[in-house]
Order: structure tokens, then sequence, then C-alpha cells
């Protein structure tokens, strides 16, 4: 797995710096009031910035005109009465003394911060039919803003980044999650729309919160308790890392030149100086504790039977890039740490009889290696058993690399609790907003439970922050990944939809996308980010907008009851009916008292869904959807919208002592 936190704390403090730089001007805005930006309709208009301490400001938009003076410290603030929607561009001006400050073209329409990890943060680039999405990406009334990335230990004044109007130049790079949202708002809803990207890839809920929102709540009162004991042992930390680097350096410097690995690939070779690896398995479980280039090869005897064939070369998810050679031919390329390899030998090249396969692992930092599952390993041709490749391997080291030691724990981290909300959240308030979409949850899935409380915590926490009471907070539930399950059973992914989906109930104004029906079992970040953005959106018109006619969600688990060895499953978000996509209704599970699941039969009665299994005679509970990837869920409602994984139990989970 790639060493994320090396690669990215280059990346991190845009701090105090954009605020507290000596030499920027005494009267100026934050960034968030730039050329082309968005402001929010029907909503008082907070304004503010710095002056020349006690300095008079005077602040003019739309034939408004508001005064005010900066404090001791600079800061000034105003706020406008709220303005209309319209497509008349508009001008802020800000004059302090000789001083004087201009902000064009500003529309006035509808504002969302769009917030997350990595599926938030994935642009238009990488989604569906980019390069045409791209080409189409002509919106003048849509607005795009991507805050840079800031992790930081206190409260910054303010972000780095300014406002674009939306063109195939500038859309690519922006969130295609915040994107398609946005897009179908200005079409439905006829007006212009901003959009503030604030997100940070493979980050945990816990930084997007702030430490007393933190500390407030019992259950993550750690995280605070966290902070408070690193910033107060932070310095004697950075003289260790001083230390760690320094000792780092001296090692590298006497690190042996990496041997020639040319010809390695080749189907005869001496492997006397190869050492054998049960393989899967990353290399550091076996003591080797390095990252670099190692080299694994075995020899796979091909069956008569598979003999001018394709045949099918499965090697499992490998960390994090590999070039894989059959007898010396290249097969294959990936680079990707998380992606299962799929191979193909050409017919000509299957012969009956001994080959030799050859796979090259490049590793950048943290374990390395083939890892996964032993059954993901194997050889097959159409017709055949598949042969398992899974076993001992030979391995040799190409080229060896030494990690460089982590920063440590604390500001600059972006896992670190509250650092995200400090530098990337805390700075838009209080710009007024309509409301929040948010895609995260991967990092959090191993404390599911965990997050029953955090995620709500966190989302109090920005709407306390704002002041703009319970502002519409929109977000993903996590699509299905990873293999799927030959049998019912228990799921850290499964808890943390489920967490999402208690989330629903326990704070209002709340709105959930179901996406379990459009990730990808390979990766993570799932291509379709179109009907993500479509999906948000239609909560939104349904439930924000109250736009007639939409639909708002899927069907929505409310109720079980127990009747005639069955159980009678009721929802809301019906949407004109209930729905078994291609047939029969899959992927249900029932358990009786022993809470031992199997998969059950489940139809549609009417408005509810009735679960039953003979070999459960009395049962006491259904699950739907309920692994890392069910894939053939099908149930939906009439508006095409799949319906939530849910649980009538509430017997414990495999995250529920996890912190």
């Amino acid at each position: 797995m790639p060493s994320r936190l090396l690669s990215v704390i280059a990346t991190v403090a845009v701090v105090g710096a954009i605020a507290q730089a000596a030499d920027t001007p005494a009267l100026r805005l934050p960034h968030v009031f730039s050329d082309h930006a968005v402001l929010q309709r029907d909503r008082p208009l907070p304004v503010w910035g710095w002056a020349a301490p006690e300095a008079e400001v005077v602040v003019t938009l739309a034939g408004q005109e508001k005064r005010t003076k900066a404090g001791a410290d600079g800061a000034w603030k105003v706020t406008f009465d709220a303005l209309a929607a319209g497509p008349q561009a508009r001008e802020l001006r800000v004059v302090s003394g000789a001083d004087q400050a201009v902000v064009a073209d500003l529309l006035v329409g509808e504002v969302w911060v769009c917030s997350g990890q990595s599926n938030m943060e994935w642009g238009v680039w990488g989604a569906l039919n980019h390069e045409q999405e791209i080409a189409a990406g002509d919106h003048p009334r849509i607005r795009l803003l991507t805050v840079a990335k800031a992790s930081v230990g206190e409260a910054a004044s303010d972000v780095a980044g300014s406002w674009a109007v939306c063109t195939p130049q500038t859309v690519g790079g922006f969130s295609a999650v915040g994107y398609f949202f946005g897009r179908e708002l200005t079409r439905v809803l006829d007006v212009p729309v901003g959009l503030i990207n604030t997100s940070w890839g493979g980050t945990p809920a816990e930084s997007w919160a702030s430490r007393d929102a933190l500390a407030a709540d019992a259950e993550n009162a750690h995280f605070a308790k966290r902070i408070d004991d690193t910033m107060a042992n932070l310095p004697a930390l950075q003289a260790k890392h001083q230390a760690d680097l320094a000792e780092w350096e001296r090692k590298q410097a006497e690190a042996t030149a990496p041997v020639s690995d040319a010809g390695w690939e080749a189907a005869t070779l001496d492997e006397s100086a190869w050492e054998a690896q049960d393989l899967p398995g990353h290399w550091e479980q076996s003591g080797l504790n390095i990252d670099g280039v190692v080299w694994y090869r075995r020899t796979v005897t091909v069956p008569a039977a598979g003999a001018g064939k394709d045949l099918a070369l499965s090697l499992g998810t490998i960390d994090d890039a590999d070039v894989t050679w059959w007898d010396g031919v290249k097969v294959g390329e990936t680079q990707a740490w998380n992606l299962a390899r799929a191979y193909t030998v050409p017919a000509a090249q299957a012969t009956a009889g001994d080959h030799v396969i050859a796979i090259r692992v490049t590793d950048t930092g943290g374990p390395g290696g083939v890892y996964g599952k032993a059954e993901t390993m194997s050889l097959s041709a159409a017709g055949s058993p598949a042969i398992p490749l899974a076993g001992s391997w030979k391995r040799r080291v190409g080229a060896a690399t030494i990690a460089k030691p982590g920063a440590p724990d604390g500001p600059g981290n972006p896992w670190f609790p509250s650092s995200l909300r400090n530098g990337m959240i805390t700075p838009l308030v209080p710009y007024a907003i309509r409301g929040a979409i948010w895609y995260q949850g991967e990092s959090n899935a191993g404390r599911a439970w965990q997050y029953r409380t955090l995620f709500p915590t966190m989302i109090s926490d920005w709407r306390a922050a704002w002041g703009q009471g319970d502002f519409p907070f929109l977000f993903v539930q996590l699509a299905n990944f990873m293999q799927p399950p030959a049998q019912p059973g228990d799921s850290a992914w499964a808890e943390l939809r489920d967490a999402q989906t208690h989330t629903l109930t326990a704070l209002p104004e709340t709105g959930m996308a179901v996406a379990i029906d459009i990730g990808q079992a390979d990766d993570i970040h799932p291509r379709n980010k179109q009907d993500v953005g479509l999906r948000l959106a239609k909560w939104a018109l349904a439930t924000t907008y109250k736009v007639p006619g939409a639909v708002a969600s899927g069907p929505l688990y409310r109720e079980a009851t127990i009747e005639d060895g069955a159980i009678r499953i009721s929802f809301d978000h019906l949407g004109g009916g209930l729905v078994a996509k291609g047939g029969t209704l899959d992927q249900f599970a029932i358990a009786g008292e022993d809470k031992q699941w199997v998969w059950a039969e489940a139809a549609i009665d009417g408005e509810t869904v009735v679960v039953r299994s003979a070999t459960v005679p009395k049962p006491l509970a259904v699950r739907y959807a309920w692994s890392d990837n069910p894939e053939g869920c099908n149930l939906s409602n009439q508006a095409g919208l799949p319906a939530s994984p849910f649980r009538t139990d509430d017997w414990p989970g495999v995250t529920d002592k996890n912190q």
C-alpha cells in the first residue's frame, strides 16, 4: 500500500501564511470572495475581511451599502440583506481609506459545499465518458471553487483557491460528484449554482470535526484527548522526527546499489539465488522489510485440456504496481495497489507442459507484494478446472529502498482529528450556503459502530459553526466494493452503511443517496459518478426545493413483523411501488434464534416484502444487501432508485468495539 502520509505531507500547510503573512495588504477579503463567485439567494449574506486596525470600512453590493469598523485585530464583518437569484452579474466593492477591493462577475443562486474523501475529490477526468463530459462542460452559470488542501492544528482564517466559471478547461479537475450534482440543480431550478469542493482523499470523519465538538461527545472524546496530548508533546515529537530523518539519510547514503534485474522475466533462468515465499501475502509478512522492486517466479503446468486455448491468469491484488510475463513475454501491467490482476495468456502461447510466470512488483511505501485471498490466484481455460497459483513462489529483490520516516502525529497529518476542520472548513464560515453534500466513510469502515455517533457529531458541528440552522446535509452511502460473498454474514462495510442510514433518523434535514448498485468490485473509486451526483440532486430537489413529482430516494426500511414462519418488511419512499429488477429478489438473508444467517426467499407483496426460508421455521431477523459487495441486490422502486441495505436486528457487529 502506498505511504499516503508521505505523499501528501508536502501539500499540506496552507496554514496561517495565507491570512497572516506580513506582506499581505491591509484591506483584503478571504479567497472565498473572488471573481466569478456565486452568492446564496434568499438568505442574509455575510461578508468579512481584514483592514487596518480600527479603520472604517464601507462595503457595497447590489445597491446596498454597509458600514463598519475593523477591530483591533483588523477583522471586520457586515451582513447584506438577502438577494433574489438572477442572471445579472453583481459587483462587491470594499473601501477603507485609500484602499479598495473589488470582486466582479458575482451571480446569485444556490451554493453547496462538497466535501469528503477521495470519491468526492475524484475529478470529472476520471468519470465514465469523461472525454464527452468535459467537452460538454460549458456551463457559465455553474461556478467552481476547489479549496487547497490544508491540515493545521489551529483554526485558519482563509483558504487558498479561487472561483472559476465552469468550462471544458476548468471542469476536468473538479469534483465529479459535485459537478454532476450541480449540473442537475442548474437544469431543473434554472438558477446559477456555486460548488465549493473541499475534500481530501483517504481522510476519516474525525479530521473534519472540531476539537470542541469531539470533546463534547462522550463516545468521541478520546479524539479530543489525542489532540490535547499530541499538541502538548509536539516539540518532542518533532525533535524525534528530525533525528529519525537524519538517521534515514545516513542509511540511504550507505545503501547498496540495486542489482541488475535484466532478463529476470526469461523462461529459463538460474534461480539458485532466489528464495521461497508463500503467496498471497505482503513480503513484510515473511521478514522482508523494504520498499522497492521484488520479483516472483513460478513454474506452472498447462494440461492438455487447456492447450491451444486462451488462459485466464488471475493474480489477486498487487501492491503497488506490477509487470507480468509468461515465458518471457509480457501479458499484463497494472499501476494500482488495490486492483485485482486479471490477464490473458494468448492461446498461441498456451502449449501443454511447463511454463514460467514472472512478476515484477514495485512498492513505493508501506506493505508490498501479492496479497489478498488464495482463491483469487489461479490459471484457467474455458471448460477446464482452474489451476491454483497460491503457495510457494521464488522471490528475489531487484532494488531496495528504505522507507522515509513519516511525519509525527499532529498538524500536517490529514488523519489528525480536527486538522481539516481547522484548515478547510472553518475558513469558509460563515459564507452563506444552501447546504452540503458528502461522500466519505471508507476510511472509517473499520470503526463503523463509532460512526453512528461520530458522523452526526460532525454534521451538527458544521451546522453550529455556520449558524444557519439545520441546513440540508446530503451524503452518499458507500457503494458496493470487493468480492461478493458466497454466504451471508458480517461485514464492516455493511455496518458503515447502516451507520449512515442511522444518521437519517438521528438528525433532521439529512438525506442519503444509495449507491449499492453502481460500485465496482475491483475499484474503491467507481467511475459512475454521474448517477451518484444525480441521486444526491434528486434528494435535494424533492426535499430541499420541493419540486413537484421529484422522488428523493429508493425504498428505506421502516419496520418488520413476524408472521407464520416469515418476516414481512415495510418501507418508506416507495416511489410508486416496489420493483424486483431482473425478476426474483436477491441478497435477502434470514436468521433464527441461533443467529446463523442463510440465504432466503423474498417476494414483493403489495407495499411490503415477505422473507422466509424452509431451513429457518422460527425467524427472528432479516438482512438485505448486507455485505461488502452484495452483487445482485435488486430491490428498487418504480422511480428506478435502489433500496438501501438494511437489517432488522440489533445484534453485535464486527466493529462494535473498535475505536
